[in-house]
């Protein structure tokens, strides 16, 4: 069975280790030492490396974990190529999510997803590759997956997306549990969690639609209630 370790890093940056009995697989590791202790207690080998996406703050700590390891580095459309990576027997699943950047990917374990700036707790990335129809085909693949499945992000920005979401809905009372279930320590959260309180899987509903009609925007098609969510945030 497959288990994934959350580090963080840097001001907010979230980094993962999937570990089976004997091999680990650092996604975003940019927490060398914590991520190198922790192969090391646990008795692991470090066989892999790979990122959500190539942005710097998550690549940054590629080259050292290769250097003190001698893992094999898998880039993200590498990674997308082989559509999984097996740790241990167990398999990793592999899907590509470009909106954020075009190389954004998702690693799926078991019913844990990693999902880097594609998809956050409370929030969506920013849409830097400039594909908003992309980046809406992949919230919705994130969307299909079970209630139950958990979500671990690549950075902590929940308190600051909860503002946000009570700007769009102030009567969602489902917002203030959120924020009681929250742990710094341990950032996540389920699919079901999200589809009550991000925005950005709520375009479909009465009162995100509202909120847009409020604002002139078009909501005819849930693709433009996306766009003028994605206008107006």
């Amino acid at each position: 069975m497959m288990q994934i370790q959350q580090f963080s890093y840097a001001a907010d940056n979230l980094g993962y280790l999937i570990f089976g009995h004997r091999t680990a697989m650092a996604v975003d590791g940019g927490a060398v030492k914590e991520i190198r202790s922790f192969v090391r207690k646990r008795n692991l080998r470090l066989a892999f490396i790979t990122n959500t996406h190539c942005h710097g703050d998550h690549t940054g700590g590629n080259e050292d974990l290769i250097q003190e390891t001698g893992a094999i580095y898998l880039s993200p459309e590498e990674s997308a190529e082989k559509g999984y990576i097996a740790i241990d027997g167990a398999v990793v699943r592999i899907h590509p999510t470009p909106g954020h950047s075009t190389d954004s990917v998702v690693f799926q374990v078991g019913g844990m997803l990693l999902t880097g700036d594609t998809l956050f707790n409370g929030t969506i990335g920013n849409c830097f590759s400039g594909d908003l129809k992309a980046f809406f085909q992949s919230i919705k693949l994130l969307m299909a997956f079970p209630a139950e499945t958990l979500v671990y992000a690549g950075h902590d920005y929940v308190k600051e997306s909860m503002a946000v979401a009570r700007g769009l809905e102030p009567n969602n009372r489902d917002i203030a549990t959120y924020l009681k279930r929250y742990a710094p320590d341990h950032v996540c959260s389920s699919l079901g969690e999200e589809r009550r309180v991000n925005p950005y899987l709520r375009f479909n509903t009465p009162e995100i639609t509202s909120y847009l009609k409020s604002k002139g925007l078009g909501v005819d098609t849930e693709y433009e209630r996306w766009e003028s969510l994605m206008s107006v945030t």
